[in-house]
C-alpha cells in the first residue's frame, strides 16, 4: 500500500483545491504598481513640469519690457491675458484652473511615484559587493534628486504664498504683478531664496531632462550624447532666465 496516495474512492485522483482568484484590477493601476510604470509616470509628469517652467520663465521675461503706451506694465497685461484664454467658450480664468488642476495632479503623481519607487528599489536591492564607481553613481542619483525635489517643493509653497496669494509679501496688491515681483525680490533674503531655489531646480532639471528619455525607452546609444546636450541646454535656459529676475531687481536694473 502506497503511503500518501492521492487516490480516492474508486481510484479517482483528488483534484487540488482551487486557488483563490484575485480581483481584476485596472491595467493602468497594475502598470503603475511596477517599477517601470512608476518611472514612466515620473517621466511624463516631469515633462509636464518642464513645459510649465519653460512657459513660466518666458512669460516672466516681460518684466523687462517695461510699460505699454497706456502706462500698464507688459507683465500685468500678460497676466490678465492668461485669465482670458478660451473666452467665451471657457469662463473667466477657466483655462488657468484647468492648467492648475493638471499641474497639481502632475506634482502629486510625481512625488508619489518618486517615494514609492524609492521604497520599491530599497526592498529589491541585492546585498552584495558593488564597485566604488557604480555605488557613487547610484548614490549621487538617489540622493541628489530626492533632496532637491523636497527643497523645490517647499520653495513652490513659499512662491505661492509670496506672489500668488500674497501672504508672505506685505506690499502685495492683487493684479499688480510687476509691483508684487519688485517689492518681493527687493528684499535681499527673498531674492537670495529665489536664486538658491533656482540653482537647485537646475540640478533637478538636468538629471530629470537626461533620464526621462531612458524611463520612456527612448535611449538608443547613438543619441546618448545628444540627450546630455539637451539636458544641459534646457537647464541653462531655465536657470539663467529665472536667476536673472531677482538679480535684476536686487541690482536696480528693474525697479
Amino acid at each position: 500500500m502506497l503511503s500518501g496516495s492521492t487516490q480516492g474512492r474508486g481510484g479517482s485522483m483528488l483534484a487540488p483545491p482551487p486557488r483563490p482568484q484575485r480581483k481584476p484590477r485596472v491595467w493602468l493601476i497594475e502598470f503603475y504598481g511596477t517599477a517601470i510604470g512608476k518611472k514612466a509616470v515620473m517621466a511624463v509628469t516631469g515633462i509636464i513640469g518642464m513645459g510649465y517652467v519653460l512657459v513660466h520663465m518666458l512669460g516672466n521675461l516681460k518684466l523687462y519690457q517695461g510699460e505699454t503706451a497706456l502706462g500698464v506694465p507688459y507683465i500685468n497685461e500678460y497676466a490678465e491675458g492668461l485669465r482670458e484664454i478660451g473666452e467665451p467658450i471657457l469662463p473667466h480664468e477657466g483655462f488657468l484652473w484647468i492648467a492648475r488642476a493638471v499641474l497639481i495632479l502632475a506634482v502629486i503623481l510625481h512625488v508619489h511615484a518618486a517615494v514609492t519607487l524609492t521604497i520599491l528599489n530599497r526592498r529589491s536591492r541585492p546585498v552584495g559587493y558593488k564597485s566604488r564607481r557604480s555605488y557613487m553613481r547610484a548614490n549621487y542619483a538617489s540622493l541628489t534628486m530626492p533632496i532637491t525635489g523636497i527643497l523645490i517643493l517647499f520653495f513652490i509653497i513659499f512662491h505661492l504664498f509670496d506672489l500668488t496669494w500674497g501672504t508672505a509679501n506685505p506690499q502685495f496688491e492683487s493684479g499688480e504683478v510687476y509691483n508684487n515681483v519688485v517689492t518681493s525680490l527687493d528684499r535681499w533674503y527673498v531674492g537670495t531664496i529665489y536664486i538658491v531655489a533656482n540653482l537647485l531646480l537646475g540640478l533637478h532639471l538636468y538629471h530629470g531632462a537626461w533620464s526621462f528619455f531612458q524611463s520612456l525607452g527612448w535611449n538608443p546609444s547613438r543619441f546618448a550624447q545628444w540627450r546630455r546636450y539637451f539636458a544641459l541646454a534646457f537647464t541653462a535656459v531655465i536657470v539663467i532666465g529665472n536667476v536673472s529676475f531677482p538679480i535684476a531687481v536686487m541690482t536696480g536694473v528693474v525697479g
